[in-house]
């Protein structure tokens, strides 16, 4: 359904460093860059998570929002959260199941440095 999605960051170099980092796990790499923006995909292809710098007037969005992340294994949300957390996020969930949200829903959640909700996941068995 969506072709990407894009942030607004307070500090691009700041950002980037995190999402390089925090990404790389789930496969996903910078794909483009420039001086005001920030662009990763799956290696070879086009942007789906773009980071658009706006150094003033940022809003995050409330508690109702949050970006889940395709994960193809458990210890690559494992390898997303703890990349995370080195690298200027917050623990919002650690890695483990969540049974209200299915048998073998599994996911962690961070806070990334601008304050957005990111979540690693992978929902099938084992």
């Amino acid at each position: 359904m969506l072709h990407h999605i894009s942030f607004a960051v307070r500090d691009l170099q700041r950002a980037a460093c995190f999402y390089d980092a925090a990404l790389a796990p789930l496969g996903f790499v910078r794909v483009w860059s420039d001086d005001t923006a920030v662009g990763y995909g799956y290696p070879g292809g086009d942007d789906k998570l773009a980071l658009k710098l706006v150094p003033k007037g940022i809003v995050i969005p409330g508690p109702g929002f949050h970006l889940a992340l395709a994960a193809q294994a458990r210890d690559q949300v494992d390898r997303f959260h703890a990349a995370a957390l080195e690298h200027g996020g917050q623990d919002n969930g650690p890695p483990g199941l969540r049974l209200d949200y299915g048998p073998h829903y599994y996911a962690a959640f961070v806070l990334d440095p601008d304050g957005y909700r990111i979540e690693a996941v992978i929902n099938t068995p084992g």
